[in-house]
């Protein structure tokens, strides 16, 4: 039994608040109130939140505006947190740096400048208490004057007339960016009476709308969506106010606060030693540049010591530290401890609590997740004791015991013993499908592949005059000139021509039977991929494999004792491989995610699901460094349990691996690790479960003959850090079962990567800066001969760092033992060669230098930059090359995209292509990567989807009967009017930007995507032309004619002609839809006529139909047929 409630934050506020109220802390500020004296107190003996705890209450009681000051970034960040669970977000005030070397303005983090002019720009212009956290390295930089701030800061208020030249000179006179569309503060777009803002001082940019120069409306909309989803009445546009062309007169962020503003600081003397140490390096910095660059003093830009400490001395000020800076203030003693370990001793921990109640304490656990919440209450069920204490949600990061107040908070992470991860909200930073859409959009000149013409060069948008109705088509430039117009209902026969990087283009000839050839040897060469993987999927089907059991108490204790809070995306694929498992045929099931992702986590757990049913698990790795790396992981999260693990790789001893085979076979190991040795002849196992393969393509092709035989009786999980392309995805569900794992984990940061030369100075402060906050660094140069040369530079400029060297070609035992000291944080540089691009984990590792990156593919450089940020630290990532100017421009392409897209996740992303070929490469053969290069990745992809549903209706018919009853007749439809159908120019006027509403209005497939589209259309560009209404309805044609069975639909001078499959052995012509079509027209013999003509010895339907002068009537008409049909 056990006795407990759940409280809402709320309720805890209410709860402890006058256990702190009554506190001995709280007896001497309130001395100090009565006396109206500032607060002068250092507290000594916190322990664990009690400093986020209490700095709240003062802030719930006084009224006053709280600053709370740390030491560093991560504190600051795990403070903001547990305070704003507790008041919301919009009373807590995050204050952070802009950038992270003095005079490097350029390297400003866009984010952090809009939360810094955020919290400036609100105390600037309310008067309500605020609770502001922040940290010594924000504080160090100053900021420009109010006065200032009020004369470059403009109100936007609806109702007031403002003029659209006056506003466009305003904001380029404040440094923003005119863009055809808003994603990044600084930027506006200004179309019709529309404009589109993002100010530096708001999370989100703003939407105003015009009715002639009154401001009738004003609404935050979403960079991604590009929808409006608030409406507000006004809101203030304030440029960057950290930019360097904002040489003015500067101050220190602590003038804009409230003279009654109180101080709380955590071990003030750090935070002073911080700003003092960045002031020396401004000093440094400044030297070493002022003889080329007029710039700032530093004492006119950064914050000195004393400057701090003069604030802090004439405002009230409470310092928490055991040993506090100023000794000659009060302090008041408390007795508190942290919170105990208990090291999962549940038993320990009930006794804890029921002593604890018994001593008159009030007993609070913090739960991050109810599904911790649900955990603790399972466990003391089965204790079977009266456990009393009072659980609430919050974000605690410390737990602790106050025994003056007689009080303790427990958190869930600190008993389940799980790793804590601070979130700083990051909702302006450029979206990821942006970044996306910047890689994929058409621009004029770009290569592109027509699915029936072949390769051409698209040379934008072009208006056409039909009888004195203008239409809107896609200009083609083919071989010798020729052009073919295609029309916008078309689009999706287009797409972007991404062959090999660096690899010559050949225009196609219109007319010639090149095209078509190449087309059908390219279907024929992946009919034969595409028939294997469909022939052991089938296999696999029909061979009896081995049913695991459900879940029991130990696999939801594991799953539960993860230390990070699983992603939706990681809870799915979890849950699928153990659906897969628990079927009674064997599992084929590829994970893709990006590097870091979590994909290790759900092996672990599905191969403990395996030994509770007791079967072997082995994992093949690609490389030694590999299996010792999880070989280390799978042990540390299966310690607790009773489950025995061995590796196997080439650095084990003959008699090592004589006895590991021997207890294989004797069914001793439940889990084994290793390379491809695994399934060498010797390699015996008593009763082989599940097979993991992680990085199945960079096996050689025997072992992957090998794989593919056991494959069809043993569960099988793949890994892959190599993404496969989406639309890969889809066509090969019917191949093989996949999950894709998108979501980056909680708080990882974005790697800040950079370009540099080899600049000594540069490296050596980039060492230091890592070895300071006591961080590991890579060294990265795929040239071992110089490996001893680097490692002595390094030795040179940072003496004091300790250094190891590690290669391919050295003796296994050696390389192995410098890569567990290097995990094990006994050398602080690690140069290598590209052994670590996949597979070594250590999270302290945070600097990454990657020496000659212009060598490296991009999913190289991806990958290896994976290596870092695996923490919740901010992490770099230097990619030094020679002066840009001497590098192909192929290679600058690639560094440019990877220094610019260094956003989570973005391994997806960047290098998508790169990063798609190479995947789709992998998972298809190489031989079909030649067909990529010729014929263009999407016209691949399309000739393989249109491959597999062949099989699916020939060969494997039996095996997908289900689909084959939801199919529709028509796979394409093709649609040509002489109706006004288009985007005028007057409307959207960027071509780029039509064209791209042209390719999203061909994507659709139903009618709430239709209303979507529509009403973004209205909330961004203003009401619709009457041509734009037309085409938006013509888009439902597309569905319901192939609904209906027409493969043609044909508008001229007012007649339809509509025409059914060409085919006359269609499966079409035997089913009922076609059946209803003919008894409508016998039921309306005066609405259309059917028809029929001769086109290649075939005998074509076709329905007539005349006055069809408007698209309403066309829609009209089909939507009769498709009404009768569904009836």
């Amino acid at each position: 039994m056990y006795l407990y409630f759940v409280l809402n934050t709320n309720s805890i506020i209410h709860s402890i608040f006058p256990i702190l109220k009554k506190s001995i802390l709280n007896s001497e500020v309130n001395i100090f109130l009565e006396e109206k004296n500032n607060i002068k107190l250092s507290v000594l003996g916190a322990a664990g939140s009690y400093i986020n705890i209490y700095s709240s209450y003062l802030y719930s009681s006084l009224k006053r505006t709280v600053l709370i000051l740390f030491s560093d970034k991560e504190e600051a960040a795990y403070a903001l947190n547990e305070i704003e669970d507790m008041f919301g977000k919009d009373k807590v005030l995050f204050y952070p740096t802009s950038h992270l070397i003095p005079y490097q303005i350029e390297e400003v983090q866009n984010a952090n400048v809009v939360l810094r002019t955020e919290v400036i720009n609100s105390m600037n212009r309310t008067q309500n208490p605020k609770i502001i956290i922040t940290y010594a390295d924000a504080l160090f930089e100053k900021v420009i004057t109010k006065s200032e701030l009020n004369s470059i800061s403009l109100k936007i208020k609806i109702g007031e007339k403002i003029d659209a030249d006056f506003l466009n000179e305003t904001l380029f006179s404040f440094h923003f960016k005119r863009a055809d569309m808003v994603t990044q503060p600084g930027e506006f777009s200004l179309r019709g009476g529309i404009l589109d803002v993002f100010s530096y001082s708001d999370e989100m940019p703003y939407r105003v709308g015009f009715f002639g120069n009154e401001i009738e409306t004003i609404r935050k909309f979403n960079i991604e969506t590009q929808l409006s989803v608030e409406k507000v009445d006004e809101f203030m546009v304030v440029p960057n106010i950290d930019n360097s062309y904002n040489e003015t007169f500067k101050v220190s962020f602590l003038d804009y606060l409230p003279p009654d503003t109180i101080f709380i600081s955590k071990d003030l003397s750090i935070s002073i030693a911080r700003i003092e140490n960045k002031f020396s390096k401004a000093e440094e910095v400044y030297t070493s540049l002022k003889q080329n660059i007029k710039r700032s003093e530093p004492k006119e830009l950064y914050l000195q010591p004393h400057e701090l400490i003069s604030k802090v001395k004439d405002n009230s000020f409470i310092e928490f530290s055991s040993i506090p800076y100023f000794t000659e203030y009060k302090s008041v003693r408390l007795d508190q401890t942290e919170q105990p370990s208990f090291h999962k001793q549940f038993e320990f921990l009930g006794q804890d609590l029921l002593e604890k109640e018994k001593q008159h304490y009030q007993t609070y656990i913090a739960f991050q997740s109810e599904k911790q919440e649900t955990r603790l209450q399972d466990i003391f069920s089965e204790i079977e004791k009266e456990i009393p204490f009072t659980g609430f949600h919050a974000n605690v990061s410390k737990g602790f015991i106050d025994h003056n107040a007689k009080f303790l908070i427990y958190t869930d992470h600190q008993i389940f013993e799980r790793y804590h991860r601070y979130n700083l909200r990051n909702s302006f930073s450029k979206s990821e499908s942006l970044t996306l859409k910047e890689l994929t959009d058409l621009k004029v000149g770009d290569f592109v592949t027509h699915i029936d013409h072949g390769i051409g060069k698209f040379m934008g948008l072009v208006k056409i005059k039909n009888d004195d109705k203008l239409q809107e088509t896609i200009k083609l430039v083919y071989k010798n000139n020729d052009i073919l117009y295609v029309n916008i209902h078309s689009l999706h026969k287009i797409s972007k021509f991404s062959g090999k990087e660096g690899g010559e283009i050949t225009l196609n000839q219109l007319g010639s039977a090149a095209w078509k050839n190449l087309k059908n040897k390219a279907k024929r060469k992946v009919k034969e991929v595409a028939f294997d993987l469909i022939k052991l999927y089938a296999d696999r089907k029909t061979k009896p494999g081995f049913a695991f059991s459900p879940d029991g108490y130990l696999q939801n204790e594991l799953e539960a004792s993860f230390m990070y809070e699983d992603t939706p995306d990681q809870e799915k694929a979890t849950q699928d491989v153990k659906n897969d498992m628990e079927k009674p045929i064997a599992m084929d099931r590829l994970i893709c995610g990006d590097v870091g992702f979590g994909k290790t986590e759900i092996a672990i757990r599905a191969a403990f699901k395996a030994a509770t049913d007791g079967k072997q698990s082995a994992v093949m790795v690609p490389t030694t460094i590999l299996a010792l790396q999880h070989y280390k992981t799978f042990v540390s999260r299966l310690k607790d349990f009773p489950v025995r693990i061995e590796y196997l790789n080439r650095f084990k001893t003959a008699g090592q691996k004589k006895e590991i085979i021997k207890s294989l076979a004797e069914g001793k190991i439940d889990i084994i690790i290793g390379t491809h040795q695994l399934i060498g002849k010797d390699v015996v196992f008593k009763d082989l479960g599940l097979l993991i393969i992680d990085e199945e393509h960079k096996f050689g092709v025997s072992v992957k003959d090998k794989l593919k035989t056991l494959k069809t009786t043993v569960d099988t999980l793949t890994l892959t850090a190599t993404p496969i392309p989406r639309t890969l995805q889809f066509s090969l569900m019917a191949a093989r079962d996949m999950s894709v794992i998108k979501t980056p984990p909680p708080n990882r940061q974005p790697v800040h990567t950079q370009l540099i030369g080899f600049n000594e100075e540069q490296i050596r402060d980039a060492v230091i800066y890592e070895l300071n906050r006591e961080g590991q660094i890579l060294f990265i140069n795929n040239r071992i001969e110089n490996l001893d040369v680097l490692a002595g530079i390094i030795k040179r400029l940072v003496p004091m760092a300790r250094i190891a060297i590690g290669h391919g070609q050295m003796e296994g035992k050696k390389l192995e033992k410098i890569m567990i000291d290097f995990m094990e944080g006994n050398y602080d540089v690690l140069i290598s060669t590209t052994i670590i691009e996949s597979g070594l984990d250590v999270p302290n590792a945070n600097t990454i230098f990657i020496n000659d990156a212009q060598r490296f593919g991009l999913a190289d450089l991806h990958q290896m930059r994976g290596r870092v940020g695996r923490s919740n630290r901010k992490a770099f990532c230097y990619l030094i090359t020679p002066p840009l100017d001497v590098i192909t421009s192929e290679a600058r392409k690639r560094l440019q995209a990877i220094e610019q897209f260094s956003d989570l996740g973005s391994g997806f992303n960047i290098a998508m292509k790169d990063l798609e070929i190479r995947g789709a490469g992998d998972l298809l053969g190489a031989e079909q990567s030649g067909f990529f290069a010729e014929i263009g990745f999407e016209a691949y992809q399309q000739i393989l989807n249109e491959a597999i549903e062949e099989l699916k209706e020939d060969e494997f018919s039996d095996l997908f009967v289900e689909e084959k009853e939801k199919k529709e007749f028509i796979s394409d439809i093709q649609i040509d009017t002489d109706f006004e159908l288009l985007i005028p120019d007057h409307y959207v006027n960027k071509v780029e930007e039509r064209f791209s509403l042209y390719q999203k209005l061909s994507e659709i497939d139903n009618e709430q995507e239709l209303i979507n589209f529509k009403n973004e259309l209205i909330d961004r560009f203003g009401k619709l032309p009457n041509q734009t209404q037309g085409l938006l309805k013509s888009v439902k044609l597309k569905w319901i004619s192939k609904y209906i069975g027409f493969e043609k639909l044909l508008v001229k001078n007012n007649v339809l002609l509509a025409y059914f499959p060409v085919k006359a052995q269609s499966k079409y012509y035997q089913s009922d839809i076609f059946k209803k079509v003919l008894e409508y027209l016998q039921n309306n013999p005066f609405e259309a006529t059917l028809k029929q003509k001769k086109i290649n010895d075939n005998l074509q339907l076709y329905l007539r139909k005349e006055n069809v002068s408007k698209i309403d009537d066309l829609v009209n008409f089909l939507e009769r047929i498709n009404a009768f049909i569904n009836q």
